[in-house]
């Protein structure tokens, strides 16, 4: 398991970090006074302060609504039934918007987990939820559990699902469950069998009894994590796109819709079962407008309570509503009882 911030850098590191960080946004002073101040090369100053931010030495508010992002948010709540909605700012057409998302995922889950409202967490993967348990301040919640919804991916990847829970557990001193089983196996055999091992069964078992989810949401194109990962071959995505696919949710693939398709990959899936989140807080983390379509069908399956996106995606999803909204949970089929 990864270790904590504090023993990464080194204790003397992480007070020298502190102070610097302390000196350049609460002292007001430069990073060449900052440099001066604690005797230590320019270059060394700015490494210090970009890694007390990254390792929430550091929190940044920044005060003041934005009235357009705030209509959008208001918008989505009233179109797809959210609880609750947070669009941060678009980003210029060169910059990528994942760490803007990854630090308002963060804020919700730091608020989340103080909160002390939950005690076991499931956890899925995303890129942006990397960078949101990234951002991540800090704590000890030492009386909660993190665990995998799913299996591992062969490659490391930043999406990683194993590397997202060891990062959390990291930053929570939470204890973590990881299943120890791929996402995907090789046939349905295979997911059978490796279903009845004794750490996969307790590892799900714990994982069906959280009451609080976090994922992101995923793509279906040869570009998206699934492929990328290696896990599901490009042939196997074209097919799951000619079915009607347009997202992927712990595995699932729902149609624009909201409905499970038939493939033989959920066959293959090694995953708890998405329907279990229904009725609990499940906060799906995903923006970009590229993403809008993808987004729009998870929300229409009813299984997602708060959402974490962008100005891009949110303005799309708007303007593109359906007049009826979201299905209310009981036109919505039960999948993946195995799980």
């Amino acid at each position: 398991m990864a270790t904590s911030p504090a023993l990464r850098l080194g204790s003397d590191d992480v007070d020298l970090a502190t102070r610097a960080a302390w000196l350049y946004y609460e002292g007001g002073l430069t990073q060449s006074e900052v440099s001066r101040a604690l005797g230590i090369p320019p270059a060394r100053v700015q490494r210090l302060i970009a890694r007390a931010l990254r390792d929430g030495l550091v929190r940044i508010s920044i005060e003041g609504p934005l009235s357009g992002c705030l209509r959008l948010e208001q918008r989505m709540l009233e179109i797809y039934g959210l609880e609750f909605c947070r669009v941060v700012p678009a980003m210029p057409d060169d910059a990528t918007g994942i760490s803007a998302l990854g630090r308002a995922a963060a804020d919700y889950l730091h608020e989340a987990f103080s909160s002390r409202r939950h005690r076991i967490v499931g956890v899925g993967h995303g890129q942006t939820l990397a960078t949101a348990i990234e951002r991540l301040p800090a704590g000890s919640f030492t009386d909660m559990t993190v665990v995998s919804v799913l299996g591992d991916v062969p490659h490391r990847v930043g999406a990683n699902p194993f590397d997202v829970i060891h990062a959390l557990a990291d930053k929570t001193k939470a204890s973590a469950y990881l299943p120890p089983v791929p996402f995907y196996a090789n046939s349905p055999a295979d997911r059978d069998m490796l279903f009845r091992q004794r750490g996969v069964v307790e590892a799900f078992r714990l994982a069906a009894d959280a009451t609080f989810f976090v994922f992101g949401i995923g793509e279906v194109s040869e570009s998206a994590f699934l492929c990328r990962s290696g896990m599901v071959l490009p042939e196997e995505i074209r097919s799951v796109v000619h079915e009607g696919a347009v997202s992927e949710l712990l595995g699932m693939f729902i149609d624009a819709e909201g409905r499970r398709i038939e493939t033989e990959l959920h066959d293959r899936v090694i995953a708890l079962d998405p329907e279990i989140m229904r009725g609990r807080e499940a906060l799906a983390v995903a923006g970009g407008a590229h993403k809008a379509v993808s987004i729009r069908a998870a929300l229409k399956s009813g299984l997602i309570s708060a959402l974490v996106t962008d100005e891009g995606a949110a303005r799309l999803l708007v303007e593109t509503a359906p007049e009826s909204g979201v299905p209310t949970p009981e036109t919505q089929p039960h999948v993946r009882e195995d799980t």
